[in-house]
């Protein structure tokens, strides 16, 4: 015979795992968390949804989305609460995403002081990184933090048919 888990009132479970009674109702509003209601309406939990709300803390502090976390629990059986071997193993696959956005995160530290090391705080004004705004040729958006380098279009620049070589390369819809 299985012993039940025990149900704990929403207060608890806010004060247990450090999260607001509004965010475990968000949570259930976006289907991360399930609630069992008292004849009086009250939310009660499983005392197992401490470690549930633990995973979802755990995966948005990696920056995960609520849509990954979400994606990653209906991997489980039966929608249980993750063990640490399912931690370890979806975890896992996190790893390239976060990666990516250390990768990311490192150029942005990088050139950033890069940017604003003269003084001028003008993307569109600087003359050492981005004479005459050539970086905007490029397209659309932050490019130097979207991956061009001040170098290809200071060298573009130097070209003379500078205009068409500093357009940036057509983009491939995945």
């Amino acid at each position: 015979m299985t012993k039940p888990d025990v149900v704990i009132p929403i207060g608890e479970l806010a004060r247990r795992s450090g999260v607001a009674a509004s965010a475990l109702r968000f949570y259930e509003e976006q289907g991360l968390l399930q609630s069992k209601r008292s004849e009086s309406g009250r939310r009660h939990y499983l005392r197992s949804d401490l470690r549930r709300v633990a995973f979802l803390r755990a995966a948005q502090n990696v920056g995960l989305s609520l849509e990954q976390i979400r994606s990653a629990l209906q991997t489980l059986p039966d929608a249980r609460t993750p063990t640490p071997a399912d931690w370890e193993r979806l975890s896992r696959g996190w790893r390239p995403l976060l990666d990516a956005r250390i990768a990311e995160l490192t150029r942005l530290r990088d050139q950033l002081s890069a940017c604003i090391g003269c003084g001028c705080l003008s993307l569109s004004k600087c003359a050492l990184y981005n004479p005459a705004d050539a970086a905007a040729l490029r397209g659309t958006g932050a490019r130097y933090l979207l991956g061009d380098s001040s170098k290809e279009v200071l060298a573009a620049l130097e070209k003379p048919q500078a205009k068409t070589s500093l357009k940036a390369p057509p983009r491939h819809r995945a």
